[in-house]
């Protein structure tokens, strides 16, 4: 064999070619930022467990509840081979916050990226992480987040990067509230006439575990409340924090919860906000955090006070008259004994209807300097009007009038393969009627049910104005957390009443935060701005678990002709999709 250049070459032994290609791609996958591929084996199934100290069954993973934390660096491949051990329903798992660029079957939406796995199947989730940050995943069919379908999933800088602030050590606090009526009871009361709400909560839960009944600090409460006992109850007895004088903690929490709004604190200490849903902020610092259903953040906590005592870290109910015992755990400073407790009581959760204290916490939070700023201008702009309705006696959500009903198939194949009656083919209204009263329950309070899809030139500028209103009942309008798969949005603004021209002055185009969750306050507004850059179909919708089981949601999509590869288990649902499958058994990706 001979080269241009009059070099003679040798031919070499074909196992030690192999050995120099594999050492090569080796060498390359570690050049690449270190980017690995992440394997996970999971079972999804029933279990018997007491998350607040009484039994109950939750859905859990691998025998476990919460779920499995996922750990991972910027740049991997998470593989979740996803198995279904429950006997008579299907299941789903959305991978939150994570934008699932080039893979939008692996969003994990039933009916919308997804069909259901069904009892006995394995479906095979393989996506990029692509970006640092405090995120989590949940069940997303019907109300399976509630039933305890959830865990985190951290991922941290890639391989030689670093984050713009520093932190000695680092706790994870996921979220979430608990209910003793069963999800299949709650569902079927929310789809009653008359309508059967499912109640407060009757537990917060911090990383699953909470007390019912009982008060880690009953020494302070001016109620009945006795004292927990916790030995022997191990599900439920609280993950303390153990910290040493003097350092510096970063605190990543997340919310799952199905109705409440929450906020934190932790006696006599400071937090520093530094991070949200996987986007770097302005850092700021604050005495409390509001978090909404759906919201991650990353504070930092620094270990300054009195080494000799403990201190409580609390989680009490926001936006709603609570009627759920805040949750406790404890900030033990070492070597102090963890069975020591506080001397002082738990921090004061503000009052549930202080929403000026909720918005002033919320305008402080601003884009690190240097972020992406968003476009100056948008090409289409969507006004979605938040109401409490009727249809036919049943108590509905809806959005312009439309209350949600999922197709039995999903968006994203009926819409790649054009099976035009897979869903409704009129697009939904982009607006409301200019005189409707946000601030009185409506004149007309019937809606419709629809299963249209906002859809989405690509690359296009898109602003999205969520407009709150009173409910069904006077005086009375609810916080709705909104979040939106596929995409990060700009939070360009809250206001009060209806949102119309003079408000456009008000809107941040400078530094905006940018996030994938945000809240409408109750009669308010929200501006949203999101670049629709990711071909897939994309839930939007109030995460609140009821809510969303009630209408409460949209679906956008774009380019979804440019998606490819989709599995077949991903289609093959609904009469309509397996009529297809069946035909194109050979090209359906």
């Amino acid at each position: 064999m001979g080269t241009s250049n009059g070099f003679m070459l040798h031919p070499i032994p074909g196992g030690l070619r192999a050995l120099i290609i594999w050492s090569i791609l080796l060498c390359f996958g570690r050049l690449s930022f270190g980017a690995k591929s992440r394997h996970f084996k999971w079972e999804v199934e029933y279990l018997f467990w007491s998350p607040d100290c009484i039994e109950n069954v939750v859905m859990g993973i691998n025998g476990q509840f919460p779920g499995p934390t996922i750990r991972a660096k910027a740049g991997d491949t998470i593989v979740v081979e996803l198995t279904n051990k429950l006997s008579t329903e299907g299941v789903v798992i959305h991978w939150h916050g994570i934008r699932q660029f080039g893979t939008p079957w692996a969003d994990g939406t039933a009916s919308i990226s997804q069909c259901a796995i069904n009892p006995g199947d394995t479906f095979h989730y393989r996506f990029k992480v692509d970006r640092a940050g405090t995120y989590f995943y949940h069940g997303h069919l019907g109300m399976q987040r509630s039933a305890g379908l959830y865990g985190s999933l951290i991922v941290d800088v890639a391989e030689g990067e670093k984050e713009p602030f520093h932190y000695d050590g680092e706790f994870n606090l996921l979220l979430s509230d608990w209910w003793h009526n069963s999800v299949h009871e709650q569902e079927v009361g929310l789809s009653s006439n008359p309508f059967r709400w499912i109640g407060e909560p009757q537990s917060l839960l911090m990383n699953g575990r909470g007390q019912y009944n009982c008060s880690l600090a009953a020494q302070f409460s001016n109620s009945s409340a006795t004292q927990c006992k916790l030995r022997g109850n191990e599900q439920c007895a609280p993950k303390i924090l153990h910290v040493l004088p003097n350092q510096t903690y970063r605190l990543r929490v997340a919310s799952t919860t199905a109705l409440a709004s929450l906020n934190l604190a932790i006696g006599n200490h400071k937090m520093v906000v530094v991070e949200a849903d996987g986007n770097y902020l302005q850092p700021f610092a604050v005495d409390d955090l509001d978090i909404y259903s759906g919201e991650s953040y990353s504070v930092l906590l620094t270990t300054d006070q009195d080494p000799s005592k403990n201190y409580w870290l609390s989680v009490g109910v926001r936006g709603r008259l609570p009627a759920t015992p805040p949750g406790l755990t404890l900030l033990n400073y070492r070597p102090t004994s963890a069975s020591k407790l506080p001397t002082s009581p738990p921090p004061v959760t503000p009052r549930w209807n202080d929403y000026a204290h909720s918005k002033s916490f919320s305008n402080k939070i601003l884009a690190l300097m240097g972020s992406p700023r968003p476009p100056t201008k948008y090409d289409r702009r969507i006004y979605l009007l938040n109401t409490q309705n009727k249809m036919n006696g049943y108590t509905k959500w809806a959005i312009n009038n439309v209350s949600l009903a999922l197709p039995s198939t999903p968006y994203l194949g009926s819409m790649k393969y054009g099976l035009k009656n897979a869903f409704d083919q009129k697009n939904p209204p982009e607006n409301f009627a200019d005189n409707y009263d946000v601030m009185s329950p409506p004149i007309n309070p019937n809606t419709t049910s629809g299963s249209g899809a906002y859809m989405i030139a690509l690359n296009t500028t898109v602003d999205v104005i969520l407009q709150n209103a009173n409910a069904l009942s006077d005086n009375v309008s609810e916080i709705h957390p909104w979040h939106l798969h596929g995409h990060d949005f700009w939070v360009l603004g809250y206001g009060e009443g209806k949102f119309s021209d003079k408000d456009e002055k008000k809107l941040n185009l400078k530094n905006p935060p940018l996030r994938n969750t945000a809240v409408i306050f109750p009669y308010g507004w929200t501006a949203l701005r999101f670049v629709a850059d990711n071909p897939g179909a994309w839930a939007f919708h109030c995460h609140i678990e009821p809510h969303l089981h009630m209408g409460m949601g949209v679906v956008f999509a774009e380019g979804v002709h440019r998606v490819n590869k989709i599995p077949r288990e991903a289609l093959a649902c609904g009469l309509t999709g397996k009529m297809f499958l069946n035909n194109n058994d050979n090209n359906h990706n």
